[in-house]
């Protein structure tokens, strides 16, 4: 089951944590735009691949200049972003791109699939990730690959997610990486 974990890093405690497993790959989230250089330093000198969620790093503009920016500067594997100008310019720039999408209801799931068909990320990460309707139909309808993420605290609901047709999941919970 570990290999289908995208460990979620949201500290340093997190990262050192997370040099102490077999990972090579996370998604950095909720960091400061004054820390984000030591961080990617550290994980190059850890030979961690991370994805850099542009949306949550505070001090910085959320927009595709950011995540320029981002690619340019820090050469991470890919970037997550709920914006699709965003993944637009990550995919020009020819990084992994990873599509956010919040599914709260119908209407969020229609404008998720219509979204997806145009901007065909390589992957979309959908959230909450206990929705095993959602990651189904959104997988079945566009082709892309889904993540799952968000409120998956258990081997369990990883498993199950995974037996929807999850290809990974990104979980904060330092148990299961």
């Amino acid at each position: 089951m570990k290999p289908y974990i995208l460990p979620a890093i949201r500290s340093m405690k997190d990262l050192e944590k997370l040099t102490k497993t077999d990972y090579e790959t996370c998604v950095l989230l909720d960091t400061h735009i004054g820390h984000l250089r030591s961080m990617m330093h550290f994980m190059k000198q850890n030979q961690l691949q991370p994805f850099v969620h542009i949306d949550l790093i505070k001090g910085m503009s959320h927009d595709e200049f950011a995540a320029e920016y981002i690619i340019q500067t820090y050469k991470p594997k890919g970037v997550v972003s709920t914006k699709t100008k965003i993944i637009k310019k990550a995919k020009a720039l020819g990084v992994i791109t990873i599509f956010r999408v919040f599914i709260i209801d119908s209407h969020a799931l229609e404008r998720s699939i219509e979204l997806i068909e145009r901007i065909q990320p390589d992957y979309v990460e959908v959230l909450p990730g206990i929705a095993d309707k959602v990651i189904h139909q959104i997988h079945a309808k566009t082709g892309v690959s889904v993540i799952a993420g968000g409120l998956i605290e258990t081997a369990e609901e990883v498993q199950h997610a995974i037996d929807n047709g999850a290809t990974y999941i990104t979980t904060s919970v330092r148990q299961l990486w």
